[in-house]
Parts: C-alpha cells; sequence; structure tokens
C-alpha cells in the first residue's frame, strides 16, 4: 500500500443537530446564522405544520404548511420522525429526508422544542447532539417577544407562561447556552458542532479502515 493511498477523507454518519429554546430566546436567529455559514454545510429540517402561516414565511422554506388531515395521515403511516402539539397547533418531522442527508455523511439541523427532541432521542439517540438555549431573564424574554410584533399581548402572555414549562426541561439537553450576545452563542454551538462531528463513534467504520491503512505501511 502506498503511504497515500488511505488518505481520503474519513466518511462518517451524519448527526442531527437539535436547537431547542422558549419562544424569543434566539434559536431561529441561530438558525439561520448556522445555515448562512457555509463552511458548515447544514441541512435544515424543514417542518410539517398545521398552524397558518405568518406573513413573513414561505411554504416550503420555513415550513411545510399542512392541513390537520393531512398531517394526521402522514402521523399514521409512520412518515414522522417526531411530531408534537405546540400552543394548539400541530409540528411534525418528515422522515426520509433526514434519513437521506445522514446516509450521506451530512449533518441536519432542527428547531424543535422538548417533546419533539424527546421523540427523536427515542428513536434515534446515536446520532443525536441536544442544544438548549436560554434567555439572560424573563424581563429580556418579554422585551424579545414584544419587539417581535408579530402576536397578541394576550399571545405574548401564554408564550411566557409555556417559556417557564420549557425551561425547566434544561436537564434533557446535552448542551445548555445562555443567549445574552448572539455572537457569542453562535460561537458556542459552533463549538459544539465541531466537537461532536470529531466524536469517535460516528465515523467508527471509516476511521477503522484510516488505521488499518496506517498499520499497513512500509
Amino acid at each position: 500500500m502506498s503511504p497515500t493511498s488511505h488518505n481520503a477523507p474519513i466518511h462518517r454518519r451524519g448527526l442531527m443537530l437539535i436547537l431547542s429554546s422558549p419562544s424569543g430566546a434566539g434559536k431561529s436567529t441561530l438558525t439561520r446564522d448556522l445555515l448562512q455559514d457555509r463552511t458548515l454545510d447544514l441541512t435544515l429540517s424543514i417542518s410539517v405544520t398545521t398552524r397558518s402561516r405568518r406573513t413573513s414565511e414561505v411554504d416550503g422554506i420555513h415550513y411545510h404548511f399542512k392541513s390537520r388531515q393531512d398531517f394526521e395521515r402522514m402521523r399514521s403511516q409512520d412518515d414522522l420522525l417526531e411530531w408534537a402539539e405546540v400552543h394548539g397547533n400541530f409540528y411534525g418531522t418528515p422522515r426520509p429526508p433526514v434519513e437521506a442527508v445522514l446516509s450521506e455523511g451530512r449533518d441536519m439541523l432542527f428547531d424543535i422544542d422538548y417533546q419533539g427532541t424527546q421523540q427523536v432521542l427515542k428513536r434515534a439517540a446515536r446520532d443525536v447532539v441536544t442544544i438548549f438555549i436560554l434567555p439572560p431573564s424573563m424581563k429580556e424574554l418579554r422585551a424579545r417577544l414584544e419587539r417581535r410584533a408579530e402576536d397578541a399581548p394576550d399571545v405574548i402572555a401564554k408564550r411566557l407562561e409555556n417559556a417557564r414549562h420549557e425551561i425547566a426541561r434544561w436537564t434533557m439537553y446535552d448542551y445548555v447556552i445562555v443567549n445574552e450576545d448572539i455572537q457569542r452563542a453562535l460561537g458556542e454551538v459552533k463549538s459544539i458542532l465541531i466537537a461532536e462531528r470529531l466524536r469517535r463513534t460516528r465515523g467508527e467504520p471509516g476511521i477503522e479502515r484510516f488505521v488499518k491503512g496506517l498499520l499497513d505501511e512500509k
């Protein structure tokens, strides 16, 4: 064997990077910034949902907007990797696109809540890395929701109430980040992703072949 014949990139199975947070804590901004960094080569998992489309959203880019009947059909056919009811609406992750990306050795980014996260972990724990994003304070969380100007005051109040329940689930996650400064939080998420990509168990078959090549060198 020549000294360079085993030097091809080590193939690994892709991972699912899950970001969760209460509404307004910053996961949508982090998701956008991670996807804009082409060096990370992340694919966004686009959820299906039964909620109404906001004026700022595009079908097929932000969500696949479905009727409740269509959603229930996907769920009954086991076409969803996870699903959850949030604020009276249903959300879910289509299974086939996820498996296609991971089998190519690429990573998929998820923006889902703690209910969906637990379902994904039950089905594919070895492929999952979870990060929970916390606001620096409840006062700041309220201010962010109000600045967003997308929800009525009663909806904001409900989101804040739900936020307390979601925040209490922080122990379910591998990593926890306090989003006081978005750039610092972004850097922390990137560091986690880079480290998890190098985890031995994700690339073990490829590493094994690579090491065999090293040991066979004369």
